[in-house]
């Protein structure tokens, strides 16, 4: 499998975030987008994951499914970890698991990779900032998919967790998955490929720098 990505364009807010855009990641590989606040990496994951327009270029999946879309084959780690708080852990899964296409997935597995087995019955209002991100993560477990879209996938967790994360990337890793992850810093898988982008002045021409 292989996702490639050539000169990509997004424009947001009445400017180009990015342009000029181009990269490739296949199966068993991670990409870091790095970058300054505004650059654009939340807006390239969203992009990909069709929540913000491309405006220019293309974005190709060879090997995957022909059946599905990019987006139906991608998992979005965002900002928001996207719980409902009167909900349980374990119906918040569930919830998930089902509305992503898995009814009747076995949740159990995925809550206790992320270590909040224990915690299934407690409402999602009453879990910390780092329970509330590791809840979102146990997505990616239960239900497979091969592109994991992560971004600033280690805010809020603690080393232990951050940790497990890590884990669970080599793990999908080496199941032939990929990974695109914005972030300001490691996220546990070592020496990774780059791909940083340049903050774009808002009246300016954009010149995009991959690496």
């Amino acid at each position: 499998m292989r996702l490639c990505a050539v000169d990509l364009a997004c424009h947001r807010g009445g400017r180009d975030v990015f342009a000029g855009l181009s990269f490739a990641v296949s199966s068993g590989e991670a990409l870091a987008v790095t970058g300054r606040n505004g650059a654009g990496k939340s807006s390239l994951l969203r992009s990909i994951i069709g929540l913000a327009r491309i405006v220019r270029g293309s974005l190709t999946l060879e090997g995957g499914d022909p059946e599905l879309t990019i987006p139906e084959q991608a998992h979005y780690l965002g900002h928001q970890d996207a719980l409902k708080p009167s909900l349980s852990v374990g119906e918040n899964l569930r919830f998930w698991a089902h509305f992503l296409g898995a009814r009747g997935a076995e949740i159990r597995p995925a809550l206790d990779a992320v270590g909040l087995d224990d915690l299934t019955d407690l409402p999602a209002a009453y879990l910390s900032a780092g329970q509330r991100r590791r809840l979102s993560i146990a997505r990616l477990i239960a239900v497979k998919r091969p592109i994991w879209l992560l971004d600033e996938p280690t805010s809020t967790l603690d080393a232990n967790a951050q940790s497990r994360l890590a884990g669970l990337m080599h793990t999908h890793l080496s199941e032939g998955g990929l990974v695109l992850a914005a972030t300001h810093g490691p996220i546990g898988l070592g020496a990774v490929r780059e791909l940083q982008l340049a903050e774009t002045p808002p009246d300016a021409p954009v010149e995009m720098a991959a690496s």
